[in-house]
């Protein structure tokens, strides 16, 4: 009886389960340029110069840097009123629940930054910079005053500001009879007279 020949196992097979080499295979590939096989000498080195700590800032250069922090702060209400006018225009002058909104923000925003202007500056006043934040403080309350004028500004635009008298009902009269056109002028001049005396009554 003839005896069966057992096939050779496939080469992945036995990759497999032989041990693989320590023997790397060399470099067919030149270095790049600027390539440089440092030393073990050479990494202690610079192992040593990284591990060494950052310089600590003297007095003066942190007075520098809270002072220009304090600055960008202050600018800070002013970089923001391009914005506000824009959406104080967008918004139109009629009485509406959005414009309303809009300008009570527009006004609590300043008026809370000017009352709570010494928490805002209190982490970085130092004895020593106290003179230059006092400047800075006084163009954070500028820049809030501005947009407080913007806000006025608005106001005024939707006709809320009580600076001007409002016409009485004589007048509205008086007025619509002489754009009309209608009646001689002894009534318009007798529509007058009342329209005075009526305004002379309610200011006594």
């Amino acid at each position: 009886m003839a005896q069966t020949l057992t096939p050779p196992p496939p080469q992945w097979l036995v990759d497999l389960s032989s041990s693989p080499s320590n023997i790397k295979p060399k470099q067919s590939y030149p270095d790049p340029l600027g390539f440089q096989v440092l030393s073990k000498q050479q990494k202690s080195s610079n192992s040593k110069a990284i591990a060494q700590p950052r310089k600590q800032p003297t007095a003066a250069e942190m007075d520098t840097l809270k002072v220009k922090k304090a600055w960008e702060l202050a600018l800070a209400p002013a970089k923001q009123l391009p914005m506000n006018a824009i959406g104080m225009y967008m918004t139109g002058n009629s009485l509406q629940i959005f414009s309303i909104m809009m300008v009570f923000m527009l006004f609590k925003a300043p008026i809370q930054a000017i009352l709570n202007i010494q928490n805002t500056f209190q982490r970085l006043e130092t004895d020593t910079n106290r003179q230059q934040m006092f400047l800075v403080k006084a163009a954070f309350v500028g820049c809030n005053l501005l947009a407080l004028a913007l806000g006025i500004w608005k106001v005024n635009g939707m006709g809320l500001l009580p600076y001007v008298v409002p016409p009485t009902s004589l007048e509205l009269v008086y007025y619509e009879i002489g754009l009309a056109g209608l009646g001689d002028g002894e009534r318009i001049d007798r529509a007058r007279v009342l329209c005075a005396v009526m305004r002379l009554t309610f200011m006594a």
